[in-house]
């Protein structure tokens, strides 16, 4: 049964003005337009809504028993169809996104913040876990959206690019590359690495940045946790490539912070299911991300951590 709500509001009108002419009035339709959707109504129902004549146009009991059950119906969803409106014009509910930690503890209060001073009604709940976890999450329609690290093109996604952010070189203030302006990935062969383990997002990149650029050395150490990577390079057990976004160091480490030559950046991105729409208040979020594109951009660079 292929029945639409013209239709049904137009047999209301027919109704209550009692003729076709008058409802179209009423409605802004001609009264060809109303005839055609009160016989594909009943065409559809396979039921005789009105009896016609030259002079008047009367419900038939069929048409009267359905006016009874369609009044409530149709009530019931402009109350509902009203709260929709109001639900988007007040941004007034609750966006779920999902971030890894790493971006979490950069990102995330900024957009926060300003979601908060924009959206004073809508609650943005922050669900902070590592990167995978992150896409399954939006694949599975477990979150509105996530902010990640551009996943591998084979990821069935729907992305926009929000900002990158370069690898810096992390070591002691007593390596041997410390007293050098930028170090080179070259520089880097025989160097015991410690390095976020694959559960971030990054690690995938880095290692073919090393490949590319023939690096060969040793992954001492894997950690789930940047701050963690940080204190084992500060115990001496290597050095780190690391994000900008990772930073800052720990409070009070001799550890220093060089940029890598050529330059490499990873790309954060906004991430939803394909082939969907986002709700009203979540495209609100995401369209606010990316007007903080700016903002969220400095946040990456070495004069927002001090390094």
């Amino acid at each position: 049964m292929n029945v639409s709500l013209r239709q049904l509001r137009v047999f209301q009108a027919v109704l209550e003005h009692g003729g076709f002419s008058r409802a179209g009035a009423a409605l802004g339709l001609t009264q060809p337009a109303v005839s055609r959707a009160v016989r594909e109504l009943e065409q559809a129902l396979e039921l005789r809504l009105f009896d016609r004549t030259t002079r008047e146009v009367v419900a038939t009991a069929a048409g009267l028993r359905l006016q009874g059950k369609l009044t409530r119906v149709l009530d019931e969803l402009e109350d509902a169809l009203q709260a929709a409106r109001l639900e988007g014009a007040q941004a007034h509910g609750v966006v779920h996104v999902a971030s890894s930690p790493t971006l979490s503890a950069s990102l995330m209060p900024l957009l926060l913040a300003r979601c908060r001073q924009h959206y004073p009604q809508l609650r943005l709940v922050l669900h902070d876990q590592v990167q995978r976890l992150n896409i399954e999450a939006v694949q599975n329609g477990l979150v509105d959206f996530g902010l990640v690290v551009e996943p591998d093109a084979a990821t069935p996604l729907e992305s926009e690019p929000l900002l990158e952010d370069d690898f810096w070189l992390v070591c002691r203030r007593d390596h041997a590359l410390a007293g050098q302006a930028a170090a080179h990935w070259t520089q880097l062969s025989g160097q015991p690495l410690v390095l976020l383990d694959h559960s971030s997002g990054s690690r995938r990149l880095i290692d073919g940045l090393l490949e590319q650029h023939g690096v060969d050395c040793e992954v001492a150490q894997q950690l789930g946790h940047s701050q963690s990577v940080f204190r084992m390079v500060a115990a001496g057990q290597g050095v780190s490539i690391s994000p900008g976004l990772a930073m800052p160091l720990p409070a009070g480490s001799d550890l220093r912070v060089l940029p890598l030559l050529p330059a490499a950046r990873r790309r954060i991105v906004l991430i939803k299911r394909p082939h969907r729409s986002l709700s009203p208040l979540a495209q609100r979020v995401w369209r606010l991300a990316l007007e903080m594109r700016r903002e969220l951009a400095q946040a990456a660079r070495p004069d927002a951590w001090g390094a």
